[in-house]
């Protein structure tokens, strides 16, 4: 019998024959699986959105019931430290399913189950974050903070739909990512600023969320930066929920750094366009003189 996976010895139809087989079977591999089945990456997207709802639990019974209720020995900064957690886990498996996807055979609910947990990990409970801390806040003015909360679900919502509807060139987004955008608009609740300017910051968060700035996907050395980013600032928070020494400090840098990387990538971006720009009219005004 002839050892399907070898062309060695076989006459041309075979050979063309085995070929086509062989074809037909890899098509099959890489072919997304039906509706009623999940593929590996779906239970990573699953996870996500699993993260999403615990973190909005966490905050609604340690933040915002204590605060209702006038309990004053809660353990508030064990809740938001396990409610960022769970963000930030949430923000792994956001990473972590679309690579599984293209090594492994995804489903045809792939695309579509990854903006639904989106929705919930990196809209809903940023959003509820920020409100909750218009309600608990000391000064603080709730409807406003729930305006900015809904201009930052808003700011999602229209982002996932134009990432599903808008085709970019690969390795490309337009607009900041929402995971990022979601853990800065937390960060920013985590520092607890004064209320005005720390609602202006988060609005901002929402404004580069639509915008039409390009940042680069998180691949390669790219992508094991963010999950390196990630692990450290897990064990940031670890630390400051376990009242370790430097603890409070940790959190604080581990915030300033997301804000700052928030910052800095729009900057980052436009100034690689304009250098681009002033390339190409130098280079046609050397065409030009030749």
């Amino acid at each position: 019998m002839t050892d399907p996976e070898t062309l060695v010895g076989l006459g041309e139809e075979e050979e063309t024959s085995l070929r086509r087989r062989r074809w037909a079977r890899d098509r099959e591999l890489r072919a997304p699986r039906s509706p009623q089945h999940l593929s590996t990456a779906d239970f990573l997207t699953l996870g996500n959105a699993v993260c999403g709802f615990l973190a909005i639990y966490s905050i609604t019974t340690g933040i915002l019931m204590p605060h209702l209720t006038g309990e004053s020995n809660a353990p508030v900064k064990h809740s938001a430290a396990t409610a960022v957690t769970l963000l930030l886990i949430g923000s792994m498996c956001d990473l972590f399913d679309g690579l599984v996807a293209r090594k492994l055979r995804s489903s045809a609910l792939g695309a579509e189950l990854d903006n639904l947990a989106d929705l919930i990990s990196f809209g809903i409970a940023p959003a509820y974050f920020v409100a909750v801390w218009g309600i608990v806040s000391p000064g603080s003015d709730q409807r406003l903070s729930a305006l900015i909360a809904l201009t930052v679900l808003l700011a999602v919502v229209l982002r996932l739909a134009r990432f599903s509807a808008v085709k970019m060139r690969p390795g490309i987004f337009q607009g900041m990512p929402c995971p990022m955008g979601a853990m800065t608009v937390i960060a920013i609740v985590l520092l607890d600023p004064p209320f005005v300017p720390g609602l202006l910051m988060i609005f901002g968060v929402a404004y580069l969320m639509v915008s039409r700035i390009e940042y680069p996907k998180p691949q390669g050395l790219l992508a094991t930066a963010t999950l390196a980013w990630i692990v450290f600032s897990i064990g940031c928070l670890a630390a400051w929920a376990a009242g370790l020494p430097g603890g409070d400090t940790l959190m604080h840098i581990g915030a300033v750094a997301q804000i700052t990387l928030a910052a800095m990538a729009p900057l980052l971006v436009i100034r690689r366009k304009v250098g681009q720009k002033v390339g190409d009219v130098r280079a046609k005004r050397a065409e030009s003189r030749g």
